[in-house]
C-alpha cells in the first residue's frame, strides 16, 4: 500500500469554540494534531511554527474556525504539518495576470495616441493684462471677548459626618451600596485630616 508523501487538508476547528475561551487556541493545536493522527495514520506529529502562529494569531480566545494545512510524511517517521500556501500563490498569479492585461491595454492606447500624426499649432501670443484691482478686504469681526472665568470658591467646610448605622447582617457588607458608603466615609475623613 503506497501512501502519498504530502496531502493538503482543510481542518475544521469549529468545535474549538465549545471549549472555554481561555483554552481555545490550545485546544485548536490539539485538534490539528488529532486530525493529522487520524488521517495520516502516524503517532508523531510536529507543527511548523507558521501553523502555530496562525492558530495563535488572534490570541487564545479567538482562534480561526478552519485552516488549510499541508501534511508531509518525513523520512524520520513523523508527520510535519505546515501552512498551505498553494491557493494564495494561485490567487496572486491571477491578480498579476489581470494587472498585466490592464497595463497592456493602457500601453496600446498610449501607442495609438503616439502614432497619430501630430499637428503643431502655432502658440498664441500671451497677452499680459494688468490684474484687476481687488476690492478692499473687510476686516474680520473680532470674536466677542469671553468673560474671564471666576476663580472657583472654596466650599465651606462641612460639619463632621454622622457615623452610619452598622448593618445587622453580614450579607449587606458585600452589597455595592455599603461599599459606596464606606468609600464616601473614607474620603470625608481624609479630607478633614488634610484641612486640619
Amino acid at each position: 500500500m503506497s501512501q502519498e508523501a504530502e496531502r493538503v487538508y482543510t481542518v475544521n476547528l469549529g468545535k474549538v469554540w465549545l471549549s472555554p475561551d481561555n483554552q481555545r487556541a490550545k485546544r485548536a493545536v490539539n485538534m490539528v494534531k488529532e486530525f493529522a493522527r487520524h488521517h495520516m495514520k502516524a503517532e508523531q506529529i510536529k507543527l511548523e511554527e507558521d501553523v502555530s502562529h496562525l492558530l495563535w494569531s488572534r490570541s487564545i480566545k479567538h482562534p480561526p474556525r478552519k485552516i488549510r494545512v499541508q501534511m508531509t510524511r518525513t523520512d524520520e517517521g513523523y508527520i510535519l504539518v505546515s501552512k498551505y500556501e498553494g491557493e494564495q500563490e494561485e490567487k496572486n498569479k491571477e491578480e498579476l495576470k489581470k494587472i498585466d492585461e490592464t497595463s497592456k491595454e493602457e500601453t496600446k492606447d498610449q501607442v495609438e495616441l503616439d502614432s497619430e500624426p501630430k499637428t503643431i499649432a502655432e502658440p498664441e501670443p500671451i497677452v499680459e493684462s494688468e490684474p484687476a484691482p481687488k476690492p478692499a478686504a473687510k476686516p474680520a469681526p473680532k470674536p466677542a471677548a469671553k468673560p474671564a472665568p471666576k476663580p472657583a470658591a472654596k466650599p465651606a467646610p462641612k460639619p463632621a459626618a454622622k457615623p452610619a448605622p452598622k448593618p445587622a447582617a453580614k450579607s449587606d457588607d458585600t452589597s455595592p451600596e455599603f461599599s459606596k458608603r464606606k468609600d464616601k466615609e473614607k474620603k470625608k475623613k481624609s479630607e478633614s485630616k488634610s484641612k486640619e
